[in-house]
Formats: C-alpha cells, structure tokens, sequence
C-alpha cells in the first residue's frame, strides 16, 4: 500500500511539471482583485503555524542526472510566532549532528566537526540539495508581492487559480512568481521562480498534504526541480531534482531553548 500511495505521489507530482492547464489561456477566466488578494493571504495562512510550534521529520532525496541519489534526514522545529527555527540533520552519518537555527531574523549554521556557527542566508541552498532555506519557513506572497494578474485555471485534476506575482520588496528569493493555488482551500499546489529577466530557474510541486491537529494541512510530497542545473543524458535534458517528505508531524510545544545555538551544541554531543 504504501508503495503504491508513493508512485501515485510521484506521477501526480511529474504530471504537474508537464501539463500546467486542462484549459487554454484564452478561455481561463480572471479573478477580480479584492478576491485575489484575499486567497493569497489565505495561502500564506496555510503555511504558517502562529500560536503552536511545528515539529516535523524531514527526508530529502537529491537526484543528480547521472551522479545517482543521496538521502538526507533532518528534525525541524518552527515557532512561526517568533519567526524562529531549529533544523538538526541526522543522516547521513557524516553530518549527523549539522544544524541551522534562526532567531532575531539572523539564520545560523552549526558543524560539530569544528564546533563553529556560521552566519548564513534563508536564499542559500540547504545542504546542497535544491530546497533553499526559506523553503522549510512560511510564505509570505500578500506582503512581499504584488498581484500581476490572476485567473482561474486547472492544473491537472485541481480548480486553481494562477497568480503572476512580482516582488515589492527586496529581500525575496526570487523576484517573479507563478503559484497555482486551489480555490477551494488556500494550499499552495505549484510555484515557478523567476528571474527579473523572465528565466525559469526552478519548479516546485506540492501534490499531496496530509490533515493534522486540528484540520491543519501540511505537505506530505514536495518535487523541487532546478531548472539552471543538469544534464543531458541520451539526447535529453534531465534537470536536477529534491523531493522531499515530510512525516511525524506535531504542534507539541517545545522548550525555548530548542530554538537556541547551546540546544544545537548538546543534540550533537548525544
């Protein structure tokens, strides 16, 4: 069964990647601009989790054309009220006891190996894989971008509705977004990032999420494709890719000093 509830994830996620619309743009119908908006709040409601802290198992599989696969296991902690996170890798072996934890809007990474944080930034790539790290925070589209257009359209068996968003702010990872989004409840379904000269640089797809505590919704399967990194292998290009799984979800609350450098320190000493 579970085998079977991991292909289906797998094919929902690539169908996503190669039809985007069951309609023509032509016959997509817009969404007047006070409901767009209010749906874009609710989206970045969804993945946002302020008054409980989020505590999750997070598996990501790098796929790199031609190099193989590489696992990475890692248990994150979120307190959204205070914008603060706490992520501990513990596979593979040979950065078991890695870390990152961000408070006072300052993201820090911990190595064991020499016992030293390095400051570092929400844009850059966690551990190596395509997901960055303000991939594993909340979104925050209505505040840090403005509505281009927005229209209603299918994407695959989901009624979406697209929105062309550009940034208004400047310390955004990407500064042009295309998120599809069901109308129905708010959940981010897929996103392309783009450059300010309209390249495509990345592709991510949410198909599946899991109900918890409370009607929460959480994703269960995430594909993030790279769409600048790969290599063409039998007369195709074949794109580097993450998915990633996310499993033992809970809203328990944590100690404080969870979301501290010293909670860091001690989880690599166990």
């Amino acid at each position: 069964m579970e085998k079977k509830i991991l292909r289906y994830a797998a094919v929902a996620a690539a169908g996503m990647f190669v039809s985007v619309y069951t309609v023509s743009r032509s016959s997509a119908q817009s969404m007047g601009g006070t409901a767009a908006f209010e749906l874009l709040k609710r989206t970045d409601v969804s993945t946002s989790f302020v008054g409980t802290d989020f505590n999750a198992n997070y598996s990501l599989v790098q796929d790199r054309p031609g190099e193989g696969k590489t696992l990475t296991e890692a248990v994150m902690h979120r307190r959204d009220s205070a914008s603060s996170y706490t992520i501990l890798i513990t596979a593979p072996a040979a950065d078991k006891g890695k870390g990152y934890v961000q408070f006072d809007d300052t993201l820090w990474f911990y190595d064991p190996h020499d016992n030293q944080f390095t400051f570092t930034s929400a844009k850059n790539k966690f551990q190596n894989t395509n997901a960055n790290n303000s991939d594993f925070a909340p979104m925050h589209f209505s505040r840090d971008y403005t509505i281009q257009s927005a229209e209603h359209v299918k994407l695959g068996v989901f009624d979406c509705v697209l929105f062309n968003l550009k940034a208004s702010v400047k310390n955004v990872d990407y500064p042009e977004l295309r998120i599809w989004v069901t109308e129905a409840d708010g959940l981010l379904r897929k996103k392309e990032d783009y450059s300010l000269s309209g390249q495509l640089l990345r592709t991510t797809a949410i198909p599946s999420y899991q109900s918890v505590s409370g009607g929460k919704s959480v994703p269960y399967k995430m594909l993030i494709v790279d769409n600048l990194r790969g290599k063409k292998l039998d007369g195709q290009m074949q794109y580097e890719k993450t998915q990633i799984t996310i499993t033992n979800v809970s809203f328990d609350k944590q100690s404080d000093m969870v979301y501290t450098k010293n909670y860091l320190e001690l989880m690599a000493k166990q």
